[in-house]
């Protein structure tokens, strides 16, 4: 099966999740036997596909199948169109992305219910919000991200690398995301500064590059803001850090908390959109928004070893059963029915852990 794969948020200032995604799906698409042809766009392409449907994305690729991994939605021509639906938050937490970015993906989404043979969605809240808003459950594959399993760490190369971020291995509490009213790190900062009056030791390590919105102040007593870092060093922070906090208003997936997991990094996340799904119960879930409940949560798991050593152990086992094996089957079996009209998984799943 030959796949157009659009891979223009690659080259966006901050790709984000979906980047990472991207990323996954050209890395491992063809070890499941999909030959994937990356196709790029432009802010401004972008803004013609939406309103004039037109340059056609990709002529003369001679796909099977477009794959749209984002709402930037590029007209398929006669092309099936797959597109994969992160989630509604620009419906659900309006208030967190600029009135631009909402009418971006209200354009999208409605392209992608139109034209959509197939649509892609990376967890059951994403599911149901996609099919509240007017989508076919028949379309509609469940499809969890995969995560890479991680090689035992070098704990020198570890402690390396912290060391020239400013910290030190299982000193600090970790949240990685892009800096943006959606992520809650308002929530997060709130909840760190009442854990530091009782372990002023406990820094607090924020990792990931601005997005949108009014600056948070990050200069802050035992605050240590790296910025958007690399691969090696997100991989030393996850090793090294005593807990993941993930105060989200809202996800789709929660991608970091299952890499946290598979590193054995124990999480504390709000049980917003997708998180309870992705953490399951091997993470302590916190209600949205409740900066003392979180702090309550990682005070607890800060003081106690033996429940981080539980947990930790118990995030591995959780997160090895979010395989690529499973996400690149799904996605063929997504690619197949946009191409053959055939039925979802049964129940519309494909690989979803309990």
């Amino acid at each position: 099966m030959k796949v157009a794969l659009h891979t223009g948020q690659l080259g966006q200032p901050v790709p984000g999740g979906i980047g990472r995604y991207v990323e996954g799906l050209l890395h491992h698409l063809p070890d499941g036997g999909v030959q994937v042809v990356p196709f790029g766009g432009t802010r401004w392409r972008y803004q013609a596909w939406h309103r004039l449907r037109r340059p056609v994305a990709a002529p003369g690729i001679g796909a099977d199948v477009m794959h749209a991994p984002s709402l930037a939605v590029p007209p398929p021509g006669r092309t099936p169109l797959v597109v994969t639906v992160h989630d509604l938050a620009f419906r659900s937490q309006p208030d967190c992305f600029p009135p631009r970015g909402r009418a971006f993906h209200e354009r999208g989404l409605r392209l992608a219910r139109r034209e959509a043979t197939a649509v892609v969605v990376p967890s059951r809240f994403t599911a149901a919000e996609v099919e509240a808003a007017g989508f076919e459950p028949a379309r509609v594959h469940v499809v969890p991200h995969g995560i890479d399993a991680p090689p035992d760490p070098d704990p020198g190369e570890v402690a390396a690398r912290l060391g020239g971020m400013r910290v030190s291995p299982g000193g600090f509490v970790l949240f990685v995301g892009t800096i943006e009213p959606r992520k809650g790190l308002d929530v997060l900062l709130e909840a760190y500064a009442a854990v530091r009056e009782a372990r002023p030791d406990v820094l607090l390590v924020v990792a990931g590059p601005r997005g949108w919105g009014t600056a948070i102040d990050l200069d802050r007593p035992g605050v240590v803001a790296p910025g958007r870092v690399g691969e090696a060093d997100l991989d030393a922070l996850y090793w090294g850090a005593l807990a993941l906090a993930v105060p989200s208003r809202s996800e789709g997936f929660g991608l970091p908390s299952l890499e946290a997991m598979a590193r054995g990094c124990p999480v504390v996340a709000s049980a917003a959109g997708a998180l309870p799904e992705a953490v399951g119960d091997a993470g302590l879930l916190v209600p949205p928004g409740d900066a003392e409940a979180l702090a309550g949560a990682l005070a607890a798991l800060l003081g106690d070893e033996a429940e981080r050593a539980r947990r930790a152990e118990a995030g591995r086992h959780r997160a090895a059963r979010f395989t690529w094996v499973a996400c690149v089957e799904g996605h063929r079996h997504a690619y197949r029915a946009a191409t053959l009209g055939a039925p979802p998984a049964p129940g519309g799943v494909a690989g979803l852990p309990s």
